[in-house]
């Protein structure tokens, strides 16, 4: 059995012919914990490879030995190789991951203005950020947000009109063959599942505009807020159409981020009334073409939106936030056909094998109905221990083995 067909049969609440479980990882690892991990035993050089984008809007990994293409951040397949191996070097299932971005992270940088401290530069993604002059810009952690890159309508069409411009000149079927084109064969194969991200209809806004500005947008801006959805649909129906036809991810999730530990960021009428209407014609779109299951990434308590969501065809959640207050047993006793990713509280991590082995065992329920891939809830901390994290690894083979499978 091959693991894309492990991970479908996983997901479709199915044991027929099924082996065991797919063993895999919510999402790729966090470079600080990689790096204790390497220094502890872990035969990786993954660190001295990859490094983390500077600027905040754009999540993944950059190689630390060249600098990117343009459409490689639009096109993006720089993580995917060398996630692949390091997640086979842990022991998982390994996943081929993979995304699609607007490419909004279209302009020249450019120091707008500095004094003996600090400077101001316009970033890549074109909001303005403070930076210390004693302090090296490696992470988003180094940036003081000046001036987001949208504020009202009229910043909005002049970000338009030049993300426009890099849609065409960067965004073409020549440099979409170049990075999803060499993937063809596995994807075609079935050997390896393919998981794809596209940013979601809430995130889009937070990277625009900021988290008090976008809320406030809601109510100032309502017709701006539809068209930059309709913008962003538009772009992924015509971008995801060809991507697909190269490769068929099992999983494609949504980034979304709208909740906090006390609830969503949005109500269900705000939900209902700009994202649920993306939802309904992005999803069938996408199902049509070979997606094999659509889910959405939201760290926080999401629960409150869980029925909106699924009324409009999401099926399913990552990365099911523990700390937050999510109790992924109860929800899958309330939703009992939702598909679920993580929910392995990775504080439990810290304690040992003791912790871990109880942890499994509370998720036992979960596991054993099916329509569940076991993982950490979002990644391991950087203080995880490396002798801790193969045994959860080694756990979740066995866990999965022993729950799920045609006996």
């Amino acid at each position: 059995m091959t693991a894309k067909e492990r991970e479908y049969k996983t997901l479709c609440f199915s044991n027929e012919g099924l082996d065991r479980g797919a063993k895999e990882e919510t999402m790729e690892p966090w470079d600080l914990t990689v790096a204790g991990w390497e220094a502890s035993g872990l035969k990786s050089d993954f660190t001295k490879k990859m490094k983390t984008p500077p600027v905040p809007t754009e999540i993944g990994f950059l190689p630390r030995d060249r600098e990117i293409e343009p459409y490689e951040h639009y096109y993006m397949t720089v993580l995917a190789d060398e996630v692949f191996e390091l997640e086979k070097e842990i022991g998982y299932d390994p996943l081929v991951r993979m995304a699609f971005r607007i490419p909004f992270l279209s302009y020249e940088e450019k120091v707008l203005e500095e004094d003996d401290e600090t400077f101001v530069r316009r970033d890549v993604d074109g909001w303005q950020r403070r930076y210390y002059k004693h302090k090296t810009v490696e992470t988003s952690l180094d940036a003081i947000p000046v001036k987001p890159i949208v504020w009202d309508e009229e910043s909005w069409e002049k970000h338009k009109a030049h993300t426009l411009e890099a849609y065409r000149k960067y965004c073409t079927d020549e440099n979409m063959e170049k990075m999803y084109g060499k993937y063809r064969k596995i994807s075609e194969s079935g050997e390896y599942p393919i998981r794809f991200r596209l940013m979601g209809f809430f995130w889009i806004l937070r990277d625009l505009m900021d988290n008090e500005p976008m809320l406030y947008a809601w109510y100032d801006y309502p017709e701006m807020i539809r068209d930059i959805h309709r913008f962003q649909l538009d772009i992924y129906k015509e971008q995801m159409d060809k991507i697909l036809k190269i490769v068929k991810p099992g999983v494609l999730f949504f980034e979304e981020d709208l909740s906090g530990k006390t609830g969503p960021m949005i109500s269900p009428d705000t939900f209902d009334e700009f994202l649920r209407p993306c939802y309904e014609e992005i999803i069938p779109f996408l199902k049509e073409r070979g997606v094999g299951h659509v889910i959405v990434d939201t760290d926080g308590d999401f629960t409150k939106l869980i029925p909106n969501f699924m009324e409009s065809g999401v099926e399913g959640f990552l990365p099911i936030d523990v700390n937050a207050g999510v109790d992924i047993v109860k929800v899958r006793e309330q939703y009992p056909s939702l598909k679920l990713i993580g929910g392995f509280n990775k504080l439990e991590l810290l304690k040992g094998p003791e912790a871990i082995d109880r942890e499994f065992k509370r998720l036992e329920p979960v596991i054993r109905q099916g329509g569940y891939l076991c993982g950490i809830d979002h990644q391991a901390a950087p203080d995880t221990p490396w002798e801790y994290y193969q045994y959860y690894v080694k756990r979740l083979g066995e866990v999965m083995a022993e729950c799920r499978g045609e006996k």
